[in-house]
């Protein structure tokens, strides 16, 4: 695969991890599952593209 595929990918997940961490700072800790913002951060982070995506589909109460 040429790597000029991988660009639209990575633009990709860049908005996604971005829009995520904008969220949960926005956020107090009990609008949060867990209560506890910095364990969704490391997932948000760590877990690649599925962390963004899970954080914003189930880590977040709704209010």
């Amino acid at each position: 695969m040429e790597p000029i595929y991988l660009i639209p990918l990575a633009v990709i997940w860049l908005i996604l991890v971005i829009v995520a961490l904008a969220d949960i700072s926005r956020r107090d800790n009990s609008q949060v599952r867990g209560d506890k913002k910095w364990i969704w951060v490391l997932v948000i982070i760590f877990v690649n593209t599925l962390g963004p995506i899970i954080y914003l589909l189930a880590g977040r109460k709704d209010t």
